[in-house]
């Protein structure tokens, strides 16, 4: 406690300590809960600036460790007996100059085949301007930032590359909450796994609209790009950008309705959505050729991943590979990744595998690969042995040829949906995400300037919620004043991340909705693979536990 300034201010005081330690009831007899008291504007100046004296005196937070693996679930490694992978942005993990080559591609698929005007030529990437876990409302043209509630974060709501004001969000959506339907569609029926996963669909049936949201003057019987296996496409009107192949797509598309808006070009964006997501999806053949040819160029090479195989080998592990790539882009990879001889690790590689449908559909056989003839054979699959490669198949038939048991299976994957939902939900299996931009997210959070600002803001934001039942309106001024801070000192820290969408992981107050669908569907997330090398490989990874919003805010008092 500081001396002096703490004695005449106990009996209404919010300290530092109150933030974490007391319980609701001792915090609102603080301060604006006591009503039989007159506090004066000179009153709540002392306690801002006591506060802020309090809040400099204590120490900032230890830094989070960049190699750290975090768990949402309890995952002992001793049950693990499988280790399973993706490929891309699991195992591989490659830089901005992949990124580029995709916009580059597809902006000239739409150039020269769709026929879109010659001067989005001169647009040029910006990977600064999106975030993974966007939502694109394919009707409207928009690309938003949403939380675990469908709460649209204000300020981080885009129509091409120009931010849409609160004022303009209201006239559009009349709300800051979506309706589930909207976001994900009618979900019942459908497989577990599959909420907004895949933005590929396949008609079932259709929907009413929510009241508040008008159908716009779209032709109904347009086909909506949507975002399930299992629903319509006038099911869902947002497709969940929620891997890294999804940033040039949504730039593209950003910056080629941009360039209409400024041309004073009309432009239909349901037709432009389809547009750019068929140019990308043209290009991924010509992507993996050029990528394989000067794999260096474009991969990122990890020293410490071999180490890691080599550990999981020496330890009596199984290690699989499921990815949708076509197998020699893979094996140019992992030779450069792991060497010549990388299949040596692996009892089961499978390539161009097609998840999700891959969990899904128990009609889909293994082909063999005939290397020799690069021809896929037509021949039933009644074994899956080390050296070979397989194509397609299903996991129903992987688990009955290998004889593995759901628990004893840790999965690895980059997507939280078409990667783990399903082996999660309903094979039981293990998970682990591997998402790279962990490392530039921690970075932040270990500056100085973060630290301070979001330790600050929490000490405010208490003070406020404190005094918020105030009647006198010079009080209220002051409180409005505390509030026009915290909300310079949210968009201070959003600006540290990413100046047009923030975080990944969180809005201003709550977890995105890609962190909720990632802390449902995986065990456990870490930033790469090599960094399990800091563990045991007998370790067990413990959730943190939580404080409830109804449980102490500390312990310890």
């Amino acid at each position: 406690m500081l001396p002096g300034t703490m004695r005449s201010l106990q009996s209404v005081y919010v300290c530092l300590t109150s933030v974490w330690a007391r319980s609701a009831p001792a915090t609102n007899r603080c301060i604006g809960m006591n009503h039989k008291r007159e506090y004066s504007v000179e009153f709540l100046q002392k306690c801002y600036q006591d506060h802020h004296k309090l809040w400099e005196s204590k120490k900032a937070p230890d830094n989070v460790n960049l190699r750290a693996v975090f768990a949402n679930n309890e995952l002992d490694l001793r049950d693990v007996r499988v280790y399973g992978f993706d490929y891309d942005y699991t195992l591989a993990h490659y830089n901005e100059g992949v990124e580029r080559l995709i916009y580059e591609l597809g902006k000239n698929v739409l150039i020269t085949k769709y026929r879109y005007p010659e001067g989005i030529r001169q647009l040029e990437y910006n990977h600064d301007f999106a975030v993974r876990g966007l939502h694109y409302d394919i009707e409207r043209g928009l690309l938003v930032k949403m939380d675990q509630f469908q709460q649209l974060q204000i300020g981080s709501v885009f129509r091409g590359m120009t931010r849409l004001t609160h004022q303009e969000v209201f006239d559009i959506y009349h709300s800051r909450s979506l309706p589930l339907h909207y976001v994900e569609g009618h979900l019942r029926g459908h497989s577990a796994g599959h909420g907004p996963h895949s933005m590929q669909a396949t008609p079932s049936r259709t929907v009413k609209l929510h009241p508040p949201f008008k159908r716009s003057p779209l032709s109904s019987t347009r086909f909506y790009v949507a975002q399930s296996l299992y629903l319509t496409p006038q099911d869902t009107k947002m497709a969940h950008l929620a891997d890294l192949f999804s940033m040039p797509e949504m730039c593209l598309l950003s910056q080629v309705a941009q360039y209409f808006m400024d041309h004073d070009l009309p432009y239909h964006s349901v037709m432009l959505f389809n547009d750019v997501k068929a140019a990308i999806g043209s290009i991924h053949p010509e992507m993996h050729r050029i990528v394989s040819r000067d794999i260096g160029d474009y991969l990122i090479h990890d020293p410490k991943l071999v180490t890691f195989f080599k550990r999981l080998k020496e330890n009596g592990k199984e290690i699989f590979i499921i990815t949708n790539s076509p197998f020699y882009f893979v094996n140019a990879g992992m030779t450069y990744l792991l060497g010549e001889e990388w299949r040596d690790y692996f009892s089961v590689v499978i390539a161009s595998a097609k998840k999700p449908a891959f969990f899904t559909d128990s009609m889909r056989p293994f082909r063999l690969l005939d290397e020799e003839l690069h021809i896929q054979t037509w021949g039933p699959v009644t074994e899956l042995l080390p050296g070979k490669i397989y194509l397609e198949g299903n996991l129903k038939h992987l688990q009955e040829l290998k004889e593995w048991k759901g628990e004893e299976v840790l999965y690895f994957g980059d997507h939280p949906y078409s990667d783990l939902a399903d082996v999660s939900l309903n094979h039981s299996w293990r998970t682990g995400a591997i998402i790279w931009e962990l490392d530039f997210e921690i970075q932040c959070l270990n500056s100085a300037e973060y630290k301070a600002t979001s330790g600050w803001q929490v000490v405010l934001q208490s003070l406020i919620e404190s005094c918020q039942d105030l009647d006198d309106p010079e009080l209220l001024k002051i409180v409005r004043q505390w509030e026009e801070e915290r909300d310079m000192l949210r968009r201070k820290s959003k600006d540290m991340f990413n100046s047009h969408f923030g975080s990944v992981f969180r809005t201003h107050n709550n977890p995105t909705y890609f962190s909720r669908r990632l802390f449902r569907f995986a065990d456990i997330y870490t930033s790469r693979l090599s960094n399990l090398n800091e563990y045991s490989i007998n370790h067990t990874f413990y959730p943190r536990r939580g404080v409830l919003p109804h449980e102490y805010k500390s312990l310890f008092v």
